[in-house]
């Protein structure tokens, strides 16, 4: 019976784009200014995330304790609210719509491990919420999933496929449990 051997890992041709002193200076901004509680201002977070190739929108407001990977593979469009402790994991693209919510501690992961191979291979996908949707509290995104516009991901679920447009989805993985409507 074969056995995971991390050892033989390689991430190749895994690239996160961005030179090694970007990716290195970025590290030491994100601790410093994002993952703290130090800085609540929303205009610095916004502005840094620009400088660093973000592409954002009017009125984004980054709360306290944010962890953001890679801000030059992340689009967010207007009117969004990132809760306290989201961790927008971004190894790939990751494209957020207009009028989005992400509650506290959700987690966007775009990347996972493919565990039948002995050498632990990085997968990778894209992650694109759509306008409207609303990730609960402590809720996980996987790699490779849309959130189309208006879809509810309810605190602590885990979508590990698509959801539909205005649905409200829950638990682990993530189910359909009814539809949304908004008036």
């Amino acid at each position: 019976m074969q056995k995971t051997d991390l050892e033989s890992y390689n991430n190749f041709p895994y690239h996160p784009g961005g030179s090694a002193v970007k990716r290195i200076l970025w590290y030491y901004i994100n601790g410093f200014v994002f993952k703290t509680s130090l800085f609540p201002v929303y205009g610095i977070k916004v502005a840094l995330l620009r400088l660093f190739g973000a592409k954002i929108g009017r009125r984004v407001e980054v709360k306290p304790c944010v962890n953001i990977k890679y801000p030059w593979l992340l689009t967010i469009g207007d009117e969004v609210w990132i809760g306290e402790d989201v961790w927008i994991d971004n190894l790939v693209e990751v494209t957020i719509g207009s009028n989005v919510c992400l509650s506290q501690g959700a987690v966007i992961l775009t990347g996972s491990h493919n565990y039948k191979k002995t050498s632990f291979n990085l997968i990778t996908g894209n992650v694109v919420i759509e306008d409207g949707v609303w990730v609960g509290a402590k809720a996980i995104v996987t790699q490779g999933i849309i959130l189309a516009s208006h879809a509810v991901l309810t605190a602590g679920s885990v979508a590990t496929k698509n959801l539909e447009n205005y649905c409200i989805y829950q638990g682990n993985p993530a189910v359909k449990v009814r539809e949304r409507e908004i008036s």
